[in-house]
Formats: C-alpha cells, sequence, structure tokens
C-alpha cells in the first residue's frame, strides 16, 4: 500500500491544495461549500474538520461495488474510518506544503444532475520556478439535507478509480475483507505518529 498511497497523495495534494475563492452564488454555494470547508480545514490543519466533508459512504460503495452492499456495518464502519485516516495521514501534509505556491482558484458554475454535481475550478500556481495552470472536477453528492465531496479529478485522472482500482480491489480479491481491513490496520499503525487535529 505504500507506493500506492505516496502516489495518490500527491494527487490529492495537488487537487486540495488551493484557496476557496469564488464569487458569491447562493444558488450553488450549498454545492462548492464543502469543498471550500475541505481546502480551508486541511489549509488551517483542522483535519477531522476536513474529513466530516468527505463522502464517506458514497466513497466506500465507488471503492467496493457489490461488496459494500453485503458488508456488515462494523465492516464498513471500519473501513471508513481507516481509509479517512490514512487519506488525512498521508495527502494532507502534502496539501499544506503546497499552499506555499498557490495564487488563486476560480470555480464554474456546478453541473448538477439530482443528487450528484461537478464543480470544475482552475487553479494557478505561481511557482518561482513556474508558473502553472491546472483544471480540476470535484464530484460531490448530497448526503441527507448537504452535500459532501466524494472524489476530485485531476487531469481527467480520478482519485477514487486510481485507488481503487490499485489498492483496494487487488487487496479485496486477494484477502476478502480480512485482508483489506488488515493491510490498512498495518498501514495506519506505522503512520501512528501523525496526529489528525
Amino acid at each position: 500500500m505504500n507506493a500506492h498511497f505516496r502516489s495518490l497523495s500527491v494527487l490529492v495534494a495537488v487537487a486540495l491544495a488551493v484557496p476557496a475563492f469564488a464569487a458569491p452564488n447562493k444558488a450553488n454555494d450549498a454545492i462548492t461549500k464543502p469543498v471550500k470547508t475541505v481546502v480551508q480545514s486541511v489549509r488551517y490543519e483542522k483535519d477531522l474538520k476536513a474529513l466530516e466533508n468527505l463522502g464517506g459512504d458514497q466513497q466506500g460503495a465507488f471503492l467496493l461495488g457489490d461488496d459494500w452492499t453485503k458488508a456488515s456495518d462494523a465492516q464498513k464502519k471500519e473501513f471508513l474510518q481507516l481509509f479517512h485516516s490514512l487519506f488525512a495521514k498521508l495527502a494532507f501534509p502534502k496539501v499544506r506544503e503546497n499552499f506555499k505556491n498557490l495564487d488563486s482558484i476560480t470555480y464554474d458554475e456546478p453541473q448538477v444532475t439530482g443528487d450528484k454535481a461537478l464543480v470544475g475550478s482552475t487553479i494557478f500556481i505561481n511557482h518561482p520556478l513556474k508558473k502553472q495552470e491546472m483544471k480540476l472536477k470535484y464530484s460531490v453528492e448530497k448526503v441527507g439535507a448537504a452535500w459532501k465531496v466524494v472524489d476530485v479529478s485531476v487531469l481527467g485522472d480520478s482519485m477514487l478509480t486510481g485507488i481503487r482500482d490499485d489498492q483496494v480491489r487487488p487487496l479485496f480479491k486477494e484477502g476478502g475483507w480480512d485482508g483489506l481491513l488488515g493491510a490498512m490496520r498495518a498501514k495506519n499503525n506505522e503512520l501512528a505518529s501523525v496526529k489528525l487535529k
């Protein structure tokens, strides 16, 4: 899991390490708010607040497909706790590092289809060696009365698709729930010194 989570953390670092600026628009605020909250929470080391704005059940369903619906409540709960813990411990410090070179961000109007939406954005990185512009798309879903961030795509590459195809599915295929959760527990134990705030 080490190599994949390192590459994931780079992808997520680029995807999340952006200041959250957008023109006020009440109609779109409920949709863009969780994206902004995740970004600002990570920026100011409020990792647990950032995690509250992620759609865990939706992420679990995407990552495990039919096996998610067959899982026990205890398996789902542990998976989400471990997944979010690993995600925060590996990606969030890199996100904060990347804040040093961020200039600005613009958001597109959300594309809403029922209880799902895509929020496109363009980030501008003002690195001393190279200015860079990058397009991102955040997938958000309505969960109860609130919208939650589920995925982010950078240059068309979905973060969750990479995690599913490179890590979750191979581990699950090899060892089922026990193998997957065991590998995640082991990695989380390795990172015990990284504290989430």
